[in-house]
């Protein structure tokens, strides 16, 4: 989750800080997890762990059978 130079830490307070001060703790669990999960997916694409449309439909397919 660290942004590029920052700290996990830095990056969840900035995150916290960033939402409504109305937020509910589901909302904000919320939002740490999709931005989460986004670092490791960027992560995973400079990684080169990634496959094409075609792959995956194909994975899919398979799931069907």
């Amino acid at each position: 989750m660290p942004k590029r130079g920052g700290s996990a830490k830095q990056s969840v307070v900035d995150i916290v800080h960033d939402m409504p001060e109305d937020s509910s703790y589901d909302e904000i669990l919320q939002e740490l997890l999709m931005n989460r999960m986004i670092e490791r997916g960027l992560a995973d694409v400079e990684a080169g762990r990634t496959i094409s449309d075609e792959e995956m439909a194909k994975t899919i397919d398979s799931w069907r059978d």
